[in-house]
């Protein structure tokens, strides 16, 4: 069932369900959206035994956007859905998505489990931090019209793909759809920004975020792994779980049950 709700400040956002059971909310990472993504074969896989709410982030796919983007309103945006799911629900974020959660989190959000698979943080110096103009080169590359720039310039200073093997994936046919979700690279890299910054997290920061935690890698990028070791240190109720062999596209047959015993499960 596809439904659209209306987000604190008058967003419409499009959200789908799927399933029957205790409800799980996913949030996608950077271009995700309901159409595409890793999260559209975990929501079939969860859904036999859970209501699952898969949305478009604002700005993206059917939902609406404001001109002006704040971090808090995509808080708000995942609390629409939590309200709608009946005012409590499992959470499941994936890479910067997974950075939304976690803040959302600490916002005090009725997230009754959270789940976040390889969540963007930067710790021990593990690789350069996000430089300090990321989200304004991005916001100036797109008020240009110059988005396949900007989507390149995501894969060269956030993801850290080398120039030289961005330049031909230009020439792929994903890359149209990539550039017409570039505006919203900005949007992650305001959420991820502190995280990126190099400095390591603090408990203090995350004291809020006591329900169960699941920190997810696939320990095949070093700095996430450092990063998810930093998080769980930090975190107050959290636990850490490789999936062995998984790159940063974690494959959804390999997710999917380690979600189900985690949200099923005791702690």
């Amino acid at each position: 069932m596809t439904q659209r709700l209306r987000s604190t400040d008058g967003t419409p956002i499009a959200v789908e369900t799927v399933g029957q059971g205790p409800a799980v909310v996913l949030v996608d990472g950077a271009f995700g959206n309901r159409a595409s993504g890793p999260n559209v074969a975990t929501a079939s896989l969860l859904a036999p035994r859970f209501t699952v709410y898969r949305y478009d982030r604002r700005g993206r796919g059917g939902s609406g956007d404001k001109p002006r983007y704040e971090a808090e309103r995509e808080i708000e945006d995942l609390n629409t859905l939590i309200e709608a799911a009946g005012g409590f629900a499992h959470v499941f974020g994936t890479s910067s998505g997974g950075n939304l959660a976690l803040r959302a989190a600490a916002s005090g959000l009725w997230i009754t489990k959270l789940a976040v698979w390889e969540p963007n943080f930067i710790a021990d110096g593990a690789r350069p931090p996000l430089p300090g103009d990321y989200v304004d080169h991005l916001n100036e590359l797109v008020g240009s019209n110059r988005r396949g720039d900007a989507v390149a310039y995501f894969m060269t200073a956030a993801v850290g793909v080398p120039a030289e093997f961005v330049a031909p994936m230009r020439h792929l046919p994903m890359w149209p759809t990539l550039e017409a979700a570039a505006h919203t690279l900005a949007y992650d890299g305001t959420i991820v920004a502190q995280h990126m910054s190099g400095a390591t997290p603090s408990a203090e920061e995350w004291s809020a975020v006591t329900m169960p935690t699941l920190v997810l890698d696939g320990a095949s990028s070093p700095w996430l792994s450092v990063g998810a070791d930093a998080l769980v240190d930090a975190l107050p109720n959290a636990r850490r779980r490789t999936l062995a062999g998984q790159q940063h596209d974690v494959e959804a047959v390999v997710l999917a049950p380690a979600l189900i015993e985690f949200f099923e499960g005791g702690w």
